[in-house]
C-alpha cells in the first residue's frame, strides 16, 4: 500500500520513522512521539502497513469513534494476530451492539463491590512478598514483587491454583514479547497463547462440572442478561484477557512508578512526606509512562485527517503514550509531577472500550505502593541490571534491581 500524496504547498521537513518493533525505540519513545506530533500527526509506516495517530485530540476522538475505527478485527497492531485476536480477545474484538451485551454480562462478575472486597487480600499479598526479601536490603522488584502480586490477585479471582501461577505468568510474558525489528509473533509466543487457551478451556470445563460460585470464573458461568449467558468461548477469551491485560499492565505500572519516582527525587520526597499522594502517584505514572503504549483499530471507511487519507481496511494505531505527553493538552508534559491534575489521561483508554479492570489496577497500585513506602525505607532503583521488556504495545521492565535500608 502506498500512502496518498500530501497536498501541494510549502515543503515540509522529513517525517520521522516510527517502528514499534525497534528495541532502541523501546528505551525512550517519547522524543520520537513529539516528532510525530509535530511533523507527522497522521503517520504511515509502509514497511508494516499501518497508520498512527499521535496527538491527544486525535487519539481521544479515535477511542470515541467505534463506527469509523472498528474493534472487530482485534486491537493488536500485527495483522497476523487479527484472527487470533478474534479467537481470544472476546469483547475487545467486538463493535456495538454485541460488545455492549457481552461487556454487560462480564461486568456482572466484575462489580465494584467485588473489587473493593479484594483490598485486604491484596494488602496481605503485598506484605507477604515484601517481608520475604525485606531483610536482604535488595531485590529484583519485578521478579520478586511486581510480577507476582498482580498474577496472584488475578489468579485468586479466577480460581487458578497456586501451583499454576508462575507458569501462567511465563506464558503471558511470552505472548507480548517481540524480537528486535520483527512484527511476527515468535513461535514461543504462539505456543504460549495456545497453552493458555487450552489451560482455560480445561479450567472452565472443570468449573461447569463442579460449580464454584465465589470466584470470577463461576460468576461468569452464572452471569445472565435477558436470558443470555456467556458460552465457553467467551469465558475462555475473557480469562485469557485477564491474565494478559490484568497481569502485564499492573506489573509494568508498579515498576514504572518506582522507576520514575527514583528519577525525580523531588517527587519521591513529596511521597514520603505525604502518603495521601500515593493515589495520584499511580495516576501520574499512568499518564507519564503508560503500560499500554498503543492500541489498534481498523478503519471501516476512508478517513481524512491532517491532509491525508486513511483508506478503509487500514490498521490504525492510537498512540496512548504520545497523547499523554502532548503539549497541546498538558502543561509541561515531560515533567513527572505527583501533584498534577491527571483528568483526561488516556492510560486506560476511553469510550465504549474503557478498560474494565481499571478500578482493580488502581487498587492494586495504591495498596502495593503504600506497603512499599511503609516497609522499605530509602528505596532506590539501581540502574545497573535494569532490563526492559520488548513489545509493540506494552512498556515496562523485565528486571529492576531495588536497594533499600534493611
Amino acid at each position: 500500500m502506498t500512502p496518498p500524496e500530501a497536498s501541494a504547498g510549502t515543503a515540509r521537513p522529513p517525517e520521522p520513522t516510527f517502528n514499534p518493533y525497534d528495541w532502541a525505540t523501546h528505551e525512550d519513545p517519547y522524543p520520537l512521539y513529539r516528532a510525530l506530533r509535530d511533523r507527522a500527526p497522521c503517520y504511515y509506516n509502509a514497511d508494516f502497513d499501518f497508520w498512527a495517530l499521535s496527538r491527544y485530540d486525535d487519539v481521544l476522538a479515535g477511542f470515541r469513534d467505534p463506527e469509523r475505527l472498528s474493534n472487530a478485527q482485534g486491537v493488536a497492531l500485527e495483522r497476523e494476530q487479527i484472527l487470533e485476536a478474534q479467537a481470544v480477545m472476546s469483547f475487545l474484538a467486538m463493535d456495538p451492539p454485541r460488545h455492549g451485551r457481552i461487556r454487560t454480562l462480564v461486568s456482572r462478575g466484575f462489580t465494584p463491590r467485588r473489587v473493593r472486597d479484594l483490598e485486604p487480600r491484596i494488602r496481605a499479598l503485598a506484605v507477604h512478598y515484601i517481608e520475604a526479601f525485606r531483610d536482604r536490603g535488595e531485590c529484583d522488584f519485578i521478579a520478586e514483587f511486581a510480577g507476582k502480586l498482580p498474577m496472584d490477585v488475578i489468579s485468586e479471582m479466577l480460581g487458578v491454583p497456586k501451583q499454576d501461577r508462575d507458569t501462567l505468568r511465563t506464558w503471558a510474558d511470552l505472548v507480548v514479547h517481540r524480537e528486535a525489528g520483527k512484527e511476527a509473533v515468535p513461535p514461543e509466543g504462539l505456543a504460549a497463547a495456545a497453552n493458555m487457551l487450552r489451560y482455560f478451556a480445561e479450567h472452565v470445563t472443570a468449573r461447569r462440572a463442579r460449580p464454584v460460585d465465589d470466584d470470577l470464573t463461576g460468576a461468569l458461568i452464572e452471569a445472565e442478561l435477558d436470558g443470555d449467558r456467556l458460552d465457553d468461548r467467551d469465558i475462555i477469551a475473557f480469562l485469557f484477557l485477564m491474565v494478559i491485560a490484568g497481569n502485564e499492565t499492573t506489573t509494568k505500572l508498579l515498576g514504572n512508578a518506582l522507576y520514575w519516582a527514583s528519577r525525580f527525587p523531588d517527587q519521591r520526597e513529596k511521597l514520603y512526606a505525604d502518603p495521601n499522594r500515593i493515589p495520584n502517584w499511580v495516576e501520574e505514572t499512568l499518564r507519564f509512562d503508560p503500560s499500554s503504549q498503543l492500541i489498534a483499530r481498523t478503519a471501516s471507511c476512508d478517513i481524512e485527517i491532517h491532509e491525508k487519507k486513511i483508506p478503509a481496511g487500514a490498521r490504525v494505531a492510537l498512540l496512548i503514550g504520545s497523547a499523554n505527553r502532548d503539549e497541546r493538552y498538558w502543561d509541561k508534559p515531560d515533567v513527572y509531577d505527583v501533584d498534577r491534575n491527571t483528568a483526561g489521561s488516556l492510560g486506560f483508554g476511553q469510550g465504549t472500550h474503557f478498560c474494565l479492570g481499571a478500578s482493580l489496577a488502581r487498587l492494586e497500585g495504591i495498596v502495593a505502593l503504600e506497603e512499599i513506602q511503609r516497609r522499605l525505607p530509602e528505596w532506590n532503583v539501581r540502574e545497573e541490571g535494569l532490563a526492559r521488556i520488548h513489545s509493540s504495545n506494552v512498556r515496562g521492565f523485565a528486571a529492576m534491581p531495588l536497594e533499600f535500608r534493611a
